[in-house]
This record gives C-alpha cells, structure tokens and sequence, in this order.
C-alpha cells in the first residue's frame, strides 16, 4: 500500500470503523520501518488517519511509530500524538502504565515548553494534514 492508496482507501479525516484496521497496518510499517524497509510516507500518512479519528489511546501507536529510528523521530509530527487535544493526551500518558507513556509525556512537554503547541487545536492541525496531502482544494 502507498500513502496515496491509503488516503484514498481510509480519507483524512478517517473514519473511525477504519481504525483497528489502520493500527493494524501501522504496527506492520513499524515492523518494516525497524528492518529497515519501510516507507516513512505511509507511516506519516496511517499516524495523520490515527490523529483525525481521536483517540487518546492511538497517541501511544503513534509514539512508537514516531520513536522508530532518527528518521521517523524527526519525521514524524509531534502534534500527532494530540488527536483528542493536547492536555487530554497530556493526562492520559500521565495516567498509563505503558512502558513508552513516561518517555512520550517527556518529549510531549519538552515540545510543549518549545512553542511546538502554541496555536495547536485537533482541528487547526487536522487541517495543516490535509494541506499536505493536497485534500483542502
């Protein structure tokens, strides 16, 4: 699957009866991403559909995708962690027991601290994705 391919297949916004399948999808371009052979676009593109469908608990799908490798941690946006809102991403990676939680709450509030935040809404950020996969004409 290309990054074309799923935004055709699943739309940005994505819906939500697409979601288990979307995490599905990611967790395998994570697994090629850690061999080496996976496409960055399409985990961009799969992290974006995860960020509009909203939940707080696909923050985490998402910081494993982002803390792949170099690339993927520069690559990836940091804001989509925050598909349902900054401080209710926030509270709940505060709140999880995940082993990852801590080390996303971490980067989370450095960027916060950076401005990476200051003109963040779900929906302003929603739109900025669909700019980039050229869906806002």
């Amino acid at each position: 699957m290309t990054s074309d391919e799923a935004i055709q297949q699943f739309g940005l916004p994505a819906q939500l009866a697409h979601r288990e399948l979307i995490l599905r999808l990611l967790a395998e371009e994570i697994e090629r991403e850690h061999q080496e052979t996976g496409d960055q676009e399409l985990l961009r593109t799969f992290c974006a559909q995860l960020f509009s469908i909203g939940r707080v608990e696909d923050s985490l799908p998402i910081w494993t995708a982002k803390a792949c490798n170099f690339d993927t941690m520069c690559g990836l946006d940091v804001q989509f962690l925050c598909g349902a809102g900054f401080q209710v991403t926030r509270e709940f990676l505060a709140t999880s027991s995940a082993p990852a939680a801590a080390e996303a709450l971490k980067y989370l509030t450095e960027c916060e601290q950076a401005g990476d935040f200051s003109e963040f809404t779900p929906d302003n950020w929603l739109a900025h994705a669909r700019s980039y996969y050229g869906l806002d004409r």
